[in-house]
């Protein structure tokens, strides 16, 4: 039995991510355990990782800074070990090389590139929030299969920027194009939110579960 390893840092929405994780694993009736833990050896052995994120990057990025040895635990995981890693939202911002949220903050830098404040043309509000049609630009297994148009939910003031373009899975118009989704070797970002874009969202919970990076 596989284990989804939920990265509980203190600031990530665990509860419905590991409800709709739940859900999709059942759907597909997969026996996987999802196992809701900040234990850097939980972490080091997980056979998938799951890191969720909401509110600042800086404040996350300390959170995950103070539970000792968790940086290193994702890193030996999702780069020594190269199993499957997901970033929602927050989670995917962390994974760009630098944040300039109030302050600049270090990124993981596990996949290329900055998060900025969104900038919208015309008289769009930020943040960006609710739902959003989703538009692939490759074509990767975690986005494989969605329906024709896709929607998907969002909250978010920030968003990546200056990311190579193969690293781009998927994008969104909000006043202009926003980076909805990337991926580098086995590690996937969405700056949406999939537990909360219901049938959608599930089936991107499902291709993740099944998912084996070449």
């Amino acid at each position: 039995m596989e284990n989804i390893v939920l990265v509980d840092y203190g600031s990530g929405n665990v509860h419905s991510a590991k409800r709709a994780l739940t859900t999709a694993s059942n759907n597909l009736n997969t026996e996987v355990r999802i196992v809701v833990s900040a234990d850097p050896e939980v972490v080091r052995t997980a056979d998938r990782i799951v890191l969720p994120g909401v509110g600042h990057i800086a404040s996350c990025r300390k959170q995950l800074e103070n539970h000792v040895g968790l940086i290193a635990a994702m890193a030996y995981a999702g780069i020594n070990r190269a199993i499957p890693f997901l970033g929602i939202c927050v989670g995917m911002q962390l994974l760009a090389t630098k944040a300039y949220e109030d302050c600049l903050t270090e990124g993981l830098n596990w996949i290329n590139g900055s998060v900025t404040r969104i900038k919208p043309s015309g008289n769009l509000r930020v943040p960006h929030m609710g739902w959003n049609n989703l538009t692939i630009t490759d074509h990767h297994p975690v986005l494989s299969n969605l329906d024709e148009n896709p929607h998907v939910y969002f909250v978010h003031s920030y968003a990546y920027k200056n990311t190579k373009t193969g690293d781009v899975i998927a994008v969104t118009d909000y006043g202009g194009t926003i980076i909805a989704a990337v991926a580098k070797k086995n590690f996937v970002g969405t700056q949406f939110h999939p537990e909360k874009s219901q049938s959608t969202g599930l089936k991107i919970l499902e291709n993740f579960i099944r998912w084996t990076p070449s």
